[in-house]
């Protein structure tokens, strides 16, 4: 089994990669900088140290790499299995004109066996718009190749990769947690095994899943922790009123995924302390000011909290304290970040009511003011 991994960076080597080469995948990296793939081709291995309440390490061996730019790479795709990246949402449309090569150079070789290519990034649907910035790069022939012996599945992901630093400069260090779901209706052929990975035929139960509680309550926990002046999210934690109301915040954020998806409620709250439990991890230094950091985008209508708010509204579930995140969110103050200014530049030109709309897409009156006395109870 062969693997081609587009981004050597800590993601794709503490996720995507270690885990098509722990399957036994033959793995290439590929990536834009031509000293760390000369790093990959000398050492070729590195270690992975997992850093949670449990620590080990485990090491990721025969492993090589490549350049963007080396000729060697369109073949590569001629005996691939699987072909992954974890370059960057913004980095897609730059890999998409190599791999339409490589999607070239296979309908040449005349292999019609399908392959599968997924975009790890972390974004709604990433392979799907890696598709669309790599057929602009084939003709019509060769989208027609495309259709019938490439499958695009899209795919989420969920595993924190701590900034950190080590001796060997390809080390990294990771939780021990992750979470890798695919989409099978838009797997081509069979997939080689891979341990550990979830097949599923609703993938957007699985993307929200993640996004609304693990990045609801991530963000919540550094906007209530930012207003006491907490540092770190673990420390966040250790405060009794920011942990019981960071759980009561992805409660009723999960009680409108379970309503809308089905879930199971007693899974699913596990699922809630499971990610709580992952958030205390002290080896995972996650400063408040970076999780926190651009809220206006972050309290806007299709992200976080303002969705959540608008799915448990439709079906008539309680939103107080997704409306306290709101406010939390709205009191941010972080040095050198825009967008708290922009929030309280609003509030004085406009007013409190007019700045919750424009800033979250609300204009239910009983949403709005919720968020209100949300706002006015909180310091500072």
């Amino acid at each position: 089994m062969k693997a081609i991994h587009f981004g050597a960076g800590k993601i794709g080597r503490g996720f995507i990669g270690a885990v098509l080469r722990k399957a036994g995948y033959d793995l290439t990296f590929v990536d834009v900088s031509k000293q760390l793939v000369d790093s990959i081709n000398k050492e070729q291995r590195y270690t992975i140290h997992i850093l949670d309440f449990d620590t080990y390490d485990e090491t990721i061996d025969n492993i090589r790499a490549i350049s963007t730019d080396s000729k060697e790479l369109p073949a590569l795709f001629d005996t691939a299995d699987i072909v992954t990246t974890a370059v960057s949402m913004t980095a897609l449309p730059q890999a998409a004109p190599l791999i339409a090569q490589g999607i070239r150079h296979r309908k040449k070789s005349l292999n019609n066996i399908p392959f599968n290519i997924i975009s790890c990034e972390n974004g709604i649907r990433a392979t799907t718009q890696l598709k669309g910035y790599t057929y602009a790069f084939l003709d019509s022939a060769e989208k027609t190749w495309a259709d019938s012996h490439v499958g695009f599945a899209d795919n989420s992901v969920d595993r924190i990769i701590p900034i950190s630093s080590f001796d060997h400069p390809l080390d990294v260090a990771v939780e021990s947690f992750y979470e890798w779901n695919i989409d099978k209706t838009q797997i081509k052929g069979t997939l080689p095994p891979i341990p550990d990975i979830h097949l599923t035929n609703n993938l957007t139960a699985h993307i929200e899943r993640k996004l609304f509680t693990v990045n609801t309550g991530h963000c919540a926990i550094a906007f209530l922790g930012n207003i006491k002046g907490c540092k770190y999210i673990h420390e966040c934690l250790a405060d009794k009123e920011i942990k019981n109301t960071a759980r009561n915040i992805m409660q009723q954020s999960g009680d409108a995924l379970i309503a809308k998806f089905g879930f199971n409620r007693i899974n699913h709250y596990k699922y809630i302390d499971v990610v709580l439990r992952r958030f205390t991890n002290p080896f995972i230094q996650d400063l408040t000011s970076r999780v926190g950091h651009d809220p206006r985008r972050k309290l806007s209508a299709n992200m976080y909290f303002s969705y959540p708010i608008s799915m448990a509204s439709e079906y008539h579930l309680p939103t107080n304290y997704l409306s306290l995140a709101v406010a939390a969110g709205m009191k941010e103050t972080i040095p050198g970040d825009s967008q708290c200014e922009e929030i309280h530049q609003l509030i004085k030109q406009k007013g409190i009511t007019q700045a919750i709309t424009d800033i979250t897409g609300h204009t239910e009156s009983h949403i709005i003011q919720e968020i209100i006395n949300a706002y006015q109870s909180l310091n500072p």
